[in-house]
């Protein structure tokens, strides 16, 4: 269902930077922004820009996931609600 490596990383991690996905992969950062371009405007992942600050510096950064997908819930104890 997910034969792209970048699916597979997201669907395998969940929401990660453009940064984050290029490490895990061993693909160019820039090969993985456009990859992660072409599948937002498919739809097949959410994709918003994001701004973090690294010692004051501001790095530029995309925060991606798939669409729809809702990952698990972690095992162990949950709050009593």
């Amino acid at each position: 269902m997910y034969p792209d490596p970048l699916l597979q990383c997201l669907k395998k991690h969940g929401q990660l930077l453009d940064s984050e996905i290029a490490s895990a992969t061993g693909i160019p950062l820039a090969k993985v922004r456009i990859a992660l371009s072409d599948l937002a405007l498919r739809g097949e992942i959410s994709r918003c820009s994001v701004t973090r600050f690294d010692n004051g510096k501001p790095v530029e950064a995309m925060q991606c996931r798939i669409s729809g997908y809702v990952p698990p819930a972690s095992p162990g104890r949950k709050p009593n609600r």
